[in-house]
């Protein structure tokens, strides 16, 4: 690496996490192509990631030797200006008993809770993009984690409407099998049984192939798949993929084989990202190839407004077009995918189609999933933007002044799917907003 690429490592990683592996090092990243190779921008901090001014000050901080006091108060600024922790995670989708949050836990859809072990809040490899990264930085107070699962069981079983729980980090698959085992395994329980889905999200598929092949514990694991699915359980891995070239080496081909081969199944998804995967061809070879293996494409996504979004951000407009393509050159066993999708405070929003109705240009959306199950699946309009990126950007259609969704929320409040009440607020408040450490 230059120097200058070896600087910017340095000073970008006080703000945002880095970490990575051999596995990425020597498999994924070409040399030759540094910077451009789209997995050393997956994995490696860039300067360009902060505005220069930012750069130029934190870099004189850093290299200059600076008190580190007055580094961890600049750094927090920066990280408080990146909009942590977006869409309402730790105001609007904690689950509260007794009027005291339940650690670890998000609940924001009814069918589905989200648990954070705490040995899963790592990972194998750090994205730079990651909307998790206030997990990885030392941010305690944001942080979502749980020692066991003793809260969780508990939850459940007062809330039978729940039958997904979703194991997210950081990365779970960063555990050994038997600390995973203790995780999944009382979700199998008789009294659980309104539980039909057991989900592990994982980027470990892609960065780290062996967690499911060689490994010292990988035939272990396959048997803990195993007994999910003998259990009656469905077990689904969401496996995360940012590019084809992490599924064409072997060992990441034969991962997928070995999961699916337990009777659990690997659904594939991952956000469209400035720099890194605005080919479409590559998105097709990559749906096409985990089809092959018995993967199932399920969504791309729109990059989340937050950490360093306007770096990594694509117009709502041009991701379409990407989708689009990629979705023209494929069979119609890789089109279970589908996006470009926000993950938005109301729910997510795919985009669509762009449409022209009376003459005027729009974004045809809606809701593949909201916090009010009414507005799933119905259709709403935005005017067309082509610079926007992200749903706060649009503006209602028709000479609206505000879309549906904000209109109830003026007038009731909804109860959240944990059973609290939660107001339905405007699409373009975002997390800093109400968080009052954000000041």
């Amino acid at each position: 690496m230059s120097p200058d690429l070896q600087e910017a490592v340095q000073v970008v990683s006080t703000v945002l996490p880095f970490r990575t592996n051999e596995y990425v090092m020597e498999q994924l990243i070409d040399w030759n192509n540094v910077p451009d190779d789209p997995i050393y921008r997956l994995t490696f901090p860039h300067r360009d990631m902060l505005p220069a001014r930012e750069y130029e000050q934190l870099r004189d901080l850093v290299l200059g030797n600076a008190d580190s006091e007055v580094i961890k108060r600049f750094v927090k600024g920066i990280r408080m200006r990146m909009n942590p922790h977006p869409a309402g995670q730790m105001t609007h989708n904690v689950p509260r008993v007794n009027d005291a949050p339940l650690k670890g836990l998000q609940h924001k859809y009814k069918e589905t809770v989200l648990f954070f072990p705490s040995a899963g809040q790592t990972c194998h490899a750090y994205c730079t993009f990651c909307f998790r990264w206030p997990q990885f930085v030392g941010m305690e107070d944001m942080k979502f984690d749980a020692r066991e699962t003793t809260e969780l069981v508990s939850y459940l079983r007062t809330h039978p409407d729940v039958t997904d729980v979703l194991f997210t980090g950081g990365d779970p698959m960063i555990m050994n099998t038997r600390s995973l085992a203790e995780f999944i395994e009382p979700l199998l329980a008789p009294e659980l049984a309104h539980i039909q889905n057991i989900r592990i999200g994982t980027k470990s598929v892609a960065y780290w192939p062996q967690r499911f092949v060689t490994d010292k514990d990988a035939d272990e694991l396959m048997r803990l798949f195993e007994k999910v699915v003998a259990a009656g359980k469905n077990l689904a891995l969401m496996g995360h993929y940012n590019h084809a070239v992490e599924l064409r080496n072997p060992i990441a081909q034969q991962a997928v084989k070995r999961i699916v081969g337990t009777g659990a199944t690997l659904r594939m998804q991952g956000p469209l990202i400035r720099h890194i995967n605005e080919d479409p061809k590559s998105w097709a070879e990559l749906w096409t190839t985990g089809v092959r293996l018995g993967a199932i494409p399920y969504y791309m996504f729109v990059e989340r407004d937050t950490g360093p979004s306007d770096y990594f951000a694509l117009p709502l407009a041009r991701a379409h077009a990407i989708f689009q393509e990629a979705y023209s050159m494929v069979s119609g066993l890789s089109r279970t995918v589908r996006g470009p999708s926000m993950s938005a405070f109301p729910g997510k929003v795919v985009i669509d189609g762009v449409v022209t109705i009376n003459g005027e240009k729009l974004f045809a959306l809606q809701f593949l999933q909201a916090r009010n199950p009414a507005w799933v699946r119905k259709p709403f309009f935005a005017r067309f933007d082509a610079q926007a990126t992200w749903l706060d950007h649009l503006k209602p259609a028709f000479g609206r002044k505000k879309f549906f969704f904000e209109e109830e929320g003026d007038d009731a409040l909804h109860h959240g799917p944990a059973g609290r009440v939660i107001p339905i607020v405007a699409a373009s408040r975002r997390a800093s907003d109400v968080q009052p450490d954000a000041a």
